[in-house]
């Protein structure tokens, strides 16, 4: 009876041990099945993905670092090109005010040179004398003023009394032309030495230029104060002549020049009233 009782409880204690230890065995098949539900493995998985975010967050901070170093050279290259453009913008505003600067310099030094020019030449109302030998031929000269060298002398092929006659019958237009050479210079118009000489339409022959001599500048002396009028002036009167009177014409004239290939001389009466009784017109054709 013992020994039955014995055995059974054995056989008892064998099942629960058989149970328990089948038990454990599930759990722990079922902890290796579901590793996440075990603690030493979410520790490793823990462990696992920590540096994997750590390399996330290292690498998106070394994204955000490239990001900023590129719009900070971004901005720089803006800032460089900014300032490129700012300085080509400067110095060509500076090379365009020393351009400016340098032609309204030519400009002024041309203006002043012209003045001179002009100063020292005719201007626009000059003053004409024609006088002549009564047995010679007709002299004008044209002067800036009554004191100053004759710019323009020239002796025509006409004799000083035909002249006469012709501004006693009325009005007298005198033409002088010269001939424009291309292949030489072209200088001033009155500076050409010889003419074609027309007298109201009529050809008179040639004139010839000039230079004023002793007894051509001591008849101008002798006229000087006279700014209108005609007359005679003695023969031999302080060696002004040595062959006959002088018969002279002093008058103001009104300087015209259309290019300078053409230039008119009108002879400005004092009553003002009606045409010239006298115009010289220069051409070179």
């Amino acid at each position: 009876m013992k020994s039955n009782m014995a055995k059974r409880f054995q056989d008892l204690s064998s099942k629960r041990q058989f149970h328990w230890t089948a038990k454990i065995s599930n759990e722990e098949a079922e902890v290796e099945e579901y590793p996440s539900l075990n603690p030493s493995s979410n520790k490793n998985i823990t462990s696992k993905v920590t540096p994997e975010v750590s390399r996330t967050n290292s690498k998106s901070s070394s994204l955000n670092t490239i990001h900023d170093n590129k719009t900070d050279d971004k901005n720089l290259n803006q800032e460089s090109a900014t300032a490129t453009s700012s300085a080509s913008v400067t110095t060509t505003r500076r090379k365009l005010q020393t351009i400016t600067v340098a032609r309204l310099k030519s400009v002024l030094i041309a203006i002043g040179r012209n003045r001179i020019h002009f100063q020292q030449g005719l201007g626009t109302r000059v003053v004409g004398t024609l006088f002549g030998h009564k047995r010679g031929y007709v002299h004008f000269a044209f002067q800036k003023d009554p004191n100053s060298q004759p710019a323009f002398l020239i002796e025509l092929a006409t004799p000083i009394t035909v002249l006469v006659q012709e501004m006693a019958s009325g009005l007298v237009r005198i033409a002088l032309e010269c001939d424009k050479e291309e292949e030489k210079k072209v200088g001033k118009l009155i500076d050409e030495p010889k003419w074609k000489t027309y007298c109201n339409g009529k050809k008179c022959g040639y004139a010839t230029r000039r230079e004023c001599g002793p007894k051509e500048l001591q008849i101008l002396k002798v006229v000087e104060p006279i700014s209108t009028g005609a007359g005679v002036l003695p023969g031999n009167e302080n060696g002004v002549a040595d062959s006959g009177d002088i018969m002279y014409m002093r008058a103001k004239f009104e300087r015209v020049v259309g290019s300078r290939d053409s230039e008119a001389f009108y002879m400005m009466n004092p009553d003002r009233n009606g045409a010239p009784e006298l115009s010289f017109y220069l051409l070179r054709v």
